[in-house]
């Protein structure tokens, strides 16, 4: 069992009142950690240590936040066993945490690349002698808000670009992922960072929301991002709108992945069968509509299937397991009542939809139609559904036809062809023969519709955690009108 306290100014702290909650393993029920269960005035701690320590951050040359981030990804790449180790939180395989480590050690590397690349302008003036500037500059403390289901990916992306402006951060961990977003600080503050730079708070789960509007609400907190549902995105940027803090949200997705007449099938079935199910569905980019072409449709279905047949789910223990456990129990009983409600209403089970506790198989169903709600509702779960259009413009109907717009993929031998749709589609998101789940550090990460606002990654964080300001000089006299 790992012991989880809080990170407040470089140390490591109980509660202040003393309690705690625990995270238990979906399949064995077996605690995995006990955690400090933070309170309000643990969280104006955190914001206070970070907004004393942001002078000295800020002030730090580039080069010099650029060695320390540098460091810090190598500290994160070299401790993979122990993130791996925690895997036991969320029910995941070793292989998707260890993949988390290798991308989030990138997303360090990349935002230490941006440190030198935070650029201001001269600005031609109307007025004699003004010399104009637009500069960035760092705005103060960030809120980063993270989910469990990416955990040290998406943990590190809500930090990673901010450090990079010369913000400091307090990061609001997941109640689900807590021993992994902690041990994300304690890379970060063993790198030398500095103390209070990076802040990790813990809650119990009930303690969410009165944690979240005190640290959102904190005069000192001056941008907040945050990954997850929509749900609670919604909830987010109410409250940071109502504080005047701007808000950066990357919120749910129902990604399609549109298989034109010509596509070349066997590579389309395998990045559909990844993009689906890989760390069983639970990836804000999953492949959860899969439209495909009349003409092609029942031979994609039958390679599908086949392929679905050599990934079978169980616990990650277990040798034989390819995927691994759902998140908890009730999150299979909520996938399982909506595959139940598609096949009441006349849809077709082509494979998988056998629960075992959290343990759920592949699922492909076809002949869903608007009225069932997988159509429409994210299921964040190894399900796909077929929907079956006739020529190109159908199949986009289809495709735009949800709240949502993150990720989706099309697949064709015609790349022009592809290109022309893609503009097309509502997404922030868009792969051309490739699969829907896809991230690489420097890209410009975020959605449209539902599925948020802003984008994360490289050079596109920088107008989200800087504050842009108009800066003049005047040589010489200048005219007045009075």
């Amino acid at each position: 069992m790992l012991d989880v306290p809080l990170l407040i100014g470089g140390q490591s702290c109980p509660a202040r009142d003393g309690r705690t909650f625990e995270r238990c393993n979906p399949v064995t029920g077996e605690v995995v950690s006990r955690v400090a269960a933070a309170t309000v005035e643990d969280a104006d701690a955190a914001v206070a240590a970070a907004q004393a320590a942001f002078p000295v951050w800020a002030a730090l040359a580039p080069n010099e936040r650029r060695t320390r981030l540098l460091r810090a990804a190598e500290q994160l790449q070299a401790r993979s066993a122990e993130f791996i180790a925690a895997a036991g939180e969320t029910g995941a395989m070793a292989n998707w945490y260890g993949f988390n480590v290798h991308l989030a050690a990138n997303m360090l590397r990349e935002a230490a690349a941006m440190t030198t690349q935070i650029n201001g302008e001269v600005i031609p003036s109307d007025v004699p002698g003004s010399f104009a500037m637009a500069l960035r500059q760092p705005c103060g403390v960030v809120l980063g808000i993270a989910p469990w289901n990416a955990p040290v990916i998406l943990a590190t992306r809500a930090i990673a670009m901010p450090l990079a402006c010369g913000n400091t951060v307090v990061l609001k961990a997941s109640e689900i992922s807590p021993a992994v977003h902690r041990l994300i600080g304690q890379v970060l503050q063993d790198a030398g960072l500095g103390d209070g730079v990076v802040n990790v708070i813990c809650n119990a789960p009930a303690d969410a929301p009165v944690i979240v509007e005190r640290l959102i609400a904190n005069p000192a907190v001056r941008r907040v991002n945050f990954t997850g549902s929509t749900h609670v995105g919604r909830i987010v940027g109410e409250l940071s709108a109502r504080h005047l803090k701007p808000a950066l949200l990357e919120l749910g997705g129902k990604a399609p992945f549109l298989v034109l007449g010509d596509a070349d099938l066997d590579a389309a079935v395998e990045a559909a069968a990844f993009g689906a199910y890989f760390n069983q569905g639970q990836i804000c980019m999953s492949t959860e509509r899969l439209i495909v072409d009349t003409s092609v449709a029942d031979a994609f279905v039958s390679r599908l299937k086949a392929k679905i047949a050599t990934l079978r789910a169980g616990d990650p223990a277990s040798g034989d397991s390819v995927l691994g456990s759902l998140v908890d129990v009730s999150a299979g009983q909520r996938i399982k009542a909506m595959i139940d409600d598609a096949l009441a209403k006349g849809a077709t089970l082509v494979t998988g939809g056998q629960l075992e506790g959290s343990i759920l198989q592949p699922t492909l169903l076809d002949g869903v139609t608007p009225d069932m709600r997988l159509y429409r509702e994210e299921s964040f779960g190894p399900v796909a559904v077929l929907l079956r259009g006739s020529g190109d413009e159908a199949l986009l109907r289809l495709a735009n036809d949800s709240e949502f717009g993150l990720s989706a993929a099309i697949f064709s031998r015609d790349t022009s062809r592809a290109l022309a749709l893609a503009q097309r589609i509502e997404s922030g998101i868009c792969h051309i023969n490739g699969p829907t789940v896809h991230d690489e550090a420097q890209m410009p990460f975020g959605g449209v519709k539902s599925s948020g606002y802003g984008s994360f990654g490289g050079k596109a964080s920088i107008e989200h955690f800087t504050q842009l300001r108009w800066v003049t000089l005047q040589n010489g006299p200048r005219h007045y009108p009075i």
